[in-house]
């Protein structure tokens, strides 16, 4: 087979066509050998200069990937057929790790001699070795494919003319070493970032320079600085990308609205949190004789985000926005998130709107998506909305009869809507959220829960109804987009998620395989107990992990057959390709010529999966930073809290005032010898008799806080 050579492009990549990577794993399957590069030239047939040099691209990047290992010989094999596996390494902090293997089998042991080349979150291809005495397969790490880190946060140590930095992570178990002429300036104790100039080998520890300096810490700002580094988040805007967006200007033209509808007269609203600034979906409801009317407008961000700008490469590499308290990193510049984008009220915004007719049963008759052009009536607030709707009033503000018609029409979409919900079992999680307070100085004063009422959910409901039927528009298209997907949990958890139930005396209602409205059985089984909060965060661990997939396989904690994500384009790049692939449709009237390949579509949702859960591993260790720092002010006080962990080690005790957790060290305890029942999670004295178990009310004292491990101890009181 012959392949044509093309000219090079402007941009200096070349334009030819050279066998995929499919072709090129298919020819080794079926040689059964290694092959050098010339014999898949030959074989593959291969003909021209730039075919050739994509193919010598390919294979090198194949062998990066893991797909290909190049042996002595210069011959390209099938790690499998060479008994290697492919995968992350996962390092304990004890300075043993694993090898997670890209194909999803069990993991493979390495100790900490094997782990002296690599850091927690290399790449390697690894050898089966043998099975340890504790039946573990156990591994050799054999090359490393990809180093996870060129950076690396933390504390500056000097002693005895060595300097070192110790990561802050502490899955980086090896600490950095750094000249002296390297040091930057850095004091002793500051929280710095190192360079490394040289990776790990088998004799020779990581060699760095530093090249930042964070401060002091536990200083104000310090946890969210630190958690950017550690987890590689991009928060600088590249060249050229902050003068793109605001090159839109500040205002939508009359052009612009050529050939969309005109939605200015519509009441809709925005509803928000008080701290919000970007404003990213409008909502408008009319009661009909036989239901309602439903208009959920979303910014229309991808008339301004192409394919290939400066724009949409920056958005894809962070993919999301990152939350952390008191600071936002945006995934689009403020140009376009606060300004151009944003549904400010009364201004002109473009949008893509999905306009519905629902029954009286809360289920969508009928959907029509459009491109248009709106101004919001309002920028309300959940606790705005929530106080008018209790206090009965006629109007939400003075002169605003058409926006609060619309309000109250919504409330009663809303409960229709959960009427619907609960039919079809969706699981109705109440997870507990906290909110920081800061004093002056930007230095944590409290924490405090973050109450939902019921204008979030209204919002909430909106946006599930309007994700669910831009899936089912994707699906009717036979669109390659981002579905979002959550599958049923996973045996093993099911196991473990029983036992905890059962030790607490609840009921299981499945038998083998369960559905939705089994887990929303459990909730509604344990609402009104003490211990509520600590069965729903169980139920929430036993889930699995939603992710972004280019075929849709229904979302089981939804109780949904199509779900995916359309109504948060400024903040998510999944929503933003819903609305390429919406703008695609309504504009060339079907789906002749979509430019992603479901392959290409794979790749995004992929790469978007992992940042979404980096951004919140993120927002999750700036959480517990903050809540170690916050009790550190605290050490000696006396809180009440609940039992929410029971080890062999001791009693894991989260507050009810702020919900810090903390661990209560068996040697902690009364004096005695206690006796772990880990089916009933409970300990027992061995000679008082005394017992501490699951969902138990205490009283602790809080101890010692370790800020660099986020650890905080408590001492039992009563």
């Amino acid at each position: 087979m012959s392949r044509k050579s093309k000219k090079p492009r402007q941009d200096g990549r070349i334009n030819a066509e050279a066998p995929s990577r499919k072709d090129i794993l298919s020819l080794l399957e079926d040689r059964g050998r290694p092959l050098q590069r010339r014999d898949i030239v030959e074989r593959l047939n291969v003909v021209s200069d730039d075919s050739r040099e994509i193919l010598r691209r390919r294979l090198r990047a194949m062998e990066r990937d893991g797909q290909l290992v190049k042996n002595r010989r210069n011959a390209y094999g099938l790690p499998a057929k060479m008994d290697l596996v492919a995968g992350r390494i996962s390092a304990h902090k004890d300075g043993y790790g694993f090898v997670m293997p890209d194909d999803g089998e069990t993991d493979l042991y390495l100790s900490p001699r094997q782990m002296r080349s690599v850091l927690h979150g290399d790449r390697v291809l690894a050898s089966v070795i043998g099975i340890d005495n504790r039946g573990r397969r156990e591994g050799a790490v054999r090359e490393i494919l990809e180093r996870a880190h060129e950076r690396v946060v933390g504390r500056f140590v000097e002693e005895s003319g060595i300097a070192l930095v110790v990561p802050d992570d502490p899955r980086i178990n090896q600490d950095i070493l750094v000249a002296v002429k390297d040091t930057f300036g850095a004091q002793p104790g500051q929280v710095v970032v190192a360079e490394i100039l040289q990776q790990p080998g088998e004799r020779q520890p990581p060699v760095g320079k530093i090249v930042e300096i964070l401060g002091k810490s536990g200083a104000p700002g310090m946890a969210t600085e630190i958690a950017i580094r550690n987890l590689d988040l991009p928060h600088e805007w590249p060249e050229g990308v902050e003068a793109e967006a605001a090159a839109f200007g500040d205002e939508v033209t009359e052009a612009m609205h050529q050939g969309r509808r005109d939605l200015r007269d519509l009441p809709l609203v925005t509803i928000d949190g008080a701290d919000a600034r970007d404003f990213d979906d409008a909502v408008y409801a009319q009661r009909r004789n036989n239901g309602w009317r439903l208009v959920v407008a979303i910014a229309d961000v991808s008339s301004y985000v192409k394919p290939g700008s400066l724009l949409d490469k920056e958005a894809i590499r962070r993919a999301t926005s990152v939350y952390f308290p008191g600071r936002v990193i945006p995934m689009l510049p403020e140009a376009l998130s606060n300004g151009l984008c944003s549904l400010k009220p009364d201004v002109d915004r473009l949008c893509v709107v999905c306009d519905m007719s629902i029954n009286e049963s809360g289920v969508v008759v009928r959907a029509r998506f459009d491109t248009a052009v709106m101004r919001s009536q309002a920028r309300l607030t959940y606790e705005q909305v929530w106080d008018w709707l209790v206090s009965g009033k006629s109007e939400i503000r003075p002169g605003t009869k058409a926006v609060s018609a619309s309000l109250k029409d919504l409330y009663g979409l809303y409960k229709a809507f959960r009427r619907a919900r609960t039919k079809r079992g969706a699981i109705d999680f109440e997870s507990t959220e906290v909110q920081f307070l800061f004093d002056e100085r930007g230095a944590v004063a409290d924490i405090i829960p973050y109450e939902r009422n019921d204008a979030h959910m209204i919002i909430e409901e909106c946006m599930i109804t309007a994700n669910v039927e831009a899936a089912n528009f994707l699906i009717r298209q036979k669109l390659p987009a981002p579905f979002r997907a959550h599958e049923p949990p996973q045996p093993d958890r099911l196991e473990s998620l029983e036992q905890f139930l059962r030790g607490l005396g609840i009921r299981v209602p499945w038998k083998s395989r369960p559905e939705p409205r089994d887990f929303e059985n459990i909730v509604q089984q344990i609402k009104g107990r003490d211990d509520q909060p600590l069965i729903m965060a169980v139920l929430l661990r036993a889930q699995s992990l939603a992710s972004y997939q280019a075929a849709n396989t229904g979302h089981f904690g939804l109780a949904l057959k199509a779900y995916s994500h359309f109504t948060s384009p400024i903040r998510r790049y999944p929503d933003l390709l819903v609305h390429r692939a919406i703008h695609f449709v309504t504009e060339q009237h079907g789906n002749k010529g979509y430019p992603w390949s479901k392959e290409q579509m794979d790749k995004m949702c992929e790469q978007c999966s992992h940042r979404s859960r980096r951004a919140e591993e993120a927002e999750r260790d700036v959480n517990d930073r903050l809540k170690a720092y916050f009790m550190e002010q605290h050490i000696g006080d006396v809180f009440k809290g609940l039992v929410t962990g029971v080890t062999s080690f001791g009693l894991f005790v989260e507050l009810s005032q702020n919900h810090v957790s903390g661990l209560v060290h068996i040697t902690s305890l009364p004096n005695d010898y206690y006796h772990f029942d880990p089916v009933v999670h409970r300990l027992t004295g061995d000679r008082t008799g005394k017992v501490y178990q699951l969902a138990q009310k205490v009283q602790v004292k809080v101890m010692a806080v370790n800020l660099d491990e986020r650890k905080i101890d408590f001492e039992m009181v009563r």
